[in-house]
């Protein structure tokens, strides 16, 4: 064989095996990647503690919390810091529940509400608290691979089966190897850019992946962004069930 058909060869055989090694990344459809994704986010129980640090044209405030969840649909997020010590979040299934120890006052969240932002943070009462499958809401399109701040990621974009779901288009980007969500970018129904939230740091609990640092920022908002970090971190444990419960809401 002649020195230039064998390069020819050689060369065709490279682009070859390069295809091939490109071809298992894409054969995952779009539901299949966030069902790994949400292996690493869902669990039996969670309990954390952990700190926002919210940073607006008024200057930066830091609010720490303590937070207890069960399942997908039962949590308690709770505030440690002097100036909100005691204010009490809890949701129950579709329900969320605000408690104010000043006032001793119990306030049922309903309809834009929930939207509201928490402690003037990035984030919603939604955002926070929100945990079911994103594919009970969203019909998923794998649009391609991207490279997002030296990973290689999975874009994926996310439409509202529905016309009540609150943030009606995702584009996220997750980890095609660790399958963990490194970007998310909320969109209105029209296209208009709402949020995008980055996580930057992650921590190994068990078999799961947990993102440990995460900054929202809300694009109706100049000059805001809010940093949310997690502390100390358990995962399917045992947990008091009463805790989720208006009853025990104000003690």
């Amino acid at each position: 064989m002649r020195p230039c058909a064998r390069r020819l060869l050689v060369a065709a055989g490279a682009v070859v095996l390069a295809l091939a090694a490109a071809v298992p990344a894409l054969a995952l459809t779009g539901d299949e990647i966030i069902r790994r994704m949400e292996r690493h986010e869902r669990h039996d129980s969670m309990q954390s503690t952990g700190s926002m640090e919210i940073t607006d044209r008024f200057g930066t405030r830091t609010k720490s919390f303590m937070s207890t969840a069960l399942g997908d649909d039962r949590s308690l997020l709770e505030f440690t810091n002097p100036e909100e010590a005691g204010q009490k979040v809890l949701r129950l299934e579709d329900e969320i529940y605000l408690y104010f120890p000043d006032s001793e006052d119990v306030i049922h969240l309903q309809g834009a509400a929930l939207r509201d932002s928490v402690l003037g943070s990035d984030f919603s009462y939604e955002d926070m608290t929100g945990s079911s499958s994103r594919l009970n809401d969203y019909e998923v399109v794998l649009e391609g691979t991207e490279e997002i701040d030296g990973h290689e990621t999975y874009r994926l974009r996310l439409t509202a089966k529905r016309r009540d779901v609150v943030y009606p288009v995702q584009v996220a980007w997750v980890d095609s190897e660790r399958f963990v969500t490194r970007r998310v970018e909320l969109f209105s129904r029209r296209g208009r850019a709402l949020k995008r939230m980055a996580v930057t740091e992650f921590r190994e609990v068990g078999d799961k992946v947990i993102g440990t640092r995460l900054e929202m920022s809300d694009f109706m908002k100049k000059e805001s962004m809010t940093v949310f970090t997690i502390d100390d971190i358990a995962i399917d444990e045992p947990v008091d069930e009463s805790l989720f419960s208006l009853e025990e809401l104000t003690f």
